[in-house]
């Protein structure tokens, strides 16, 4: 990936995905290869029980990598089985090789 951003919110209590997309839309657009890595209080809302935030619909649908940190969604009682199908979950060690990877790192926390 060129850009990774690390996104630290949970859809559920605001819309910070809604002033991300259109940033993640653009290097998309520009043929970026962007991930974007749910930590802290941004894994949840990605498990499949209850309704999807629109927005996190729309970024499920985008041309994104999207990984989600396993420790992250252990300490908030996300049942790592029911993590949507588009998300892949990590643990540090692979965050550290993706960041150690990366050229671009954006906290969006």
């Amino acid at each position: 990936m060129e850009i990774v951003y690390l996104f630290g919110f949970s859809e559920r209590t605001g819309n910070h995905l809604e002033r991300l997309l259109p940033l993640l839309k653009v290097q998309i657009q520009k043929g970026a290869n962007v991930g974007l890595v749910f930590i802290h209080d941004g894994v949840i809302g990605l498990n499949t029980n209850g309704s999807i935030p629109s927005k996190l619909e729309e970024l499920l649908n985008s041309n994104i990598t999207l990984k989600a940190m396993v420790p992250d969604m252990k300490a908030r009682g996300i049942p790592i089985e029911s993590l949507h199908d588009k998300i892949k979950p990590i643990e540090y060690d692979e965050l550290v090789e993706i960041l150690d990877n990366t050229q671009k790192i954006i906290s969006w926390m």
